[in-house]
């Protein structure tokens, strides 16, 4: 019976001895796990990229879930890893790592680890204290973190106090390096006074500032800059083409399709539906004719002289339609090379599209609640609204009248049914997805006004 308490006993005592010894290891092993599982989040929700509001389109209620799992798995990586530096004060990791595990205690306890017999366990401390550092740098509550949970700098340092001495490998620096960024302010720290309150203070803080009047005179210059140069880029981006336009079709593009036209003898009628439409007007002028002769207006003609007329009106309106065919062909021609200027513009104007962008939304979020809610009904109802199926009629045939094409009714009908539809639903996620957010009191206003 002795015996028996005495084996007991020393069995405990060695495994105690034994979990001691396997401390290091196994807080290293606990970190490295909910590492991986917020790597899994973010593959999974975020395309890869840190957890935060910019990288997945979410509602609140999902991003506070997401951020509960985030604190929960980034405290169990605080904890274990002070664990980890505690205890390996103490037991000499790398040799105890490096050491062939006992049956039945460390091998049964890491049931995912394969390969550990071929592959150096020294290397793969590294690399998983190397994807720990990755993961904790997306979240230091620093200018460069997209988090939407800053996490105590103290983590880092301690993850990077331990990797530091040993030789680092390039597994985990792609993942801290990817989500550099600004910063997200969904989720803003909580302050003991009021936002507005603050604000308020701040702002008598700057005008009591003696170098408050320089601040104002400088922010007035470089808004009057940024205004001057958003207003002629804006003219650029309309004269150019339209200059382009005009000046190709005159002068470069027109002669070389009126020369081939004439060389080749090319048709009159460039599609069935210019015939139809010149035919029917030679009729409306004989109708015309026979018509002031039966009421008086008009003297009575021969017959050879009704045909002379005709005949005269035949060429009349032949001569309008073959201009009228080959200057559709000039068009196709002149608002490619228009289109290209346009393109060049835009290329080799980067900088005035991040001013005229900057200028834009300065405008736009500028304006009262009222006015955003007025712009935003017109223009729905203009584009994606009741009547607007008859004015993209009017702009689908007015195009295609331009490019030469013939009226096809059933390509304009099935535009219609598809794309304002389309556009009204990207007017809906816009109001939703960034209105809401920007300017709640415009959207309130606007379903006031819309109802």
């Amino acid at each position: 019976m002795n015996t028996s308490l005495w084996n007991r006993f020393v069995k405990y005592l060695y495994s105690a001895n034994q979990w001691y010894r396997e401390t290091p290891e196994r807080a290293l092993e606990q970190a490295y796990d909910a590492a991986l599982a917020i790597k899994a989040i973010e593959d999974e929700h975020f395309g890869g990229q840190g957890i935060s509001e910019r990288s997945g389109d979410y509602g609140q209620s999902t991003l506070s879930y997401f951020k509960s799992e985030l604190q929960k798995y980034l405290k169990v990586i605080e904890t274990r890893m002070v664990e980890f530096n505690a205890s390996r004060s103490f037991l000499e990791l790398p040799d105890r790592v490096g050491a062939k595990p006992q049956a039945g205690h460390s091998a049964d306890y890491h049931p995912h680890r394969l390969g550990l017999d071929i592959k150096d366990r020294s290397s793969l401390v590294l690399e998983k204290l190397e994807f720990i550092d990755g993961i904790i740098d997306k979240y230091i509550n620093n200018s460069r973190s997209t988090a939407i949970v800053p996490v105590v700098s103290s983590v880092n340092m301690q993850v990077k106090s331990t990797s530091s001495s040993q030789p680092r490998t390039n597994k985990g620096s792609a993942n801290s390096d990817q989500t550099t960024g600004e910063v997200d302010t969904s989720f803003e720290e909580v302050n003991l006074l009021p936002r507005s309150l603050l604000g308020t203070l701040n702002r008598i803080t700057k005008e009591l500032d003696p170098e408050a009047e320089k601040d104002v005179v400088k922010n007035f210059r470089n808004s009057k800059v940024k205004t001057v140069i958003s207003l002629r880029f804006i003219l650029l981006l309309i004269l150019v083409p339209l200059l382009t336009n005009q000046i190709t079709k005159n002068f470069v593009v027109g002669p070389v399709v009126d020369h081939f036209r004439v060389k080749q003898n090319a048709p009159l009628f460039i599609n069935i539906d210019l015939e139809e439409e010149a035919l029917e007007k030679l009729e409306q002028f004989e109708q015309h004719l026979k018509f002031k002769t039966l009421i008086g207006m008009a003297p009575s003609l021969s017959p050879e002289e009704t045909e002379k007329k005709i005949a005269e009106k035949a060429i009349e309106l032949a001569e309008e339609y073959r201009t009228e065919s080959g200057g559709a062909i000039k068009n196709i021609f002149a608002d490619l090379i228009s289109f290209m200027a346009f393109a060049a513009i835009i290329i080799t104007n980067k900088r005035e599209i991040e001013i005229l962008k900057s200028f834009m939304d300065d405008v736009v979020y500028g304006l009262s609640d009222s006015a955003k809610a007025f712009i935003i009904i017109l223009f729905t109802d203009v584009f994606v609204g009741f009547h607007s199926p008859h004015g993209w009629e009017i702009i689908l045939e007015g195009l295609s009248r331009h490019l030469g094409l013939p009226e096809n009714r059933q390509f304009i009908f099935l535009f219609i049914a598809t794309f304002p539809v389309i556009l009204d639903t990207v007017f809906k996620y816009w109001i939703f997805r960034y209105l809401n957010r920007s300017s709640p009191s415009a959207v309130a206003t606007y379903k006031n006004m819309n109802e």
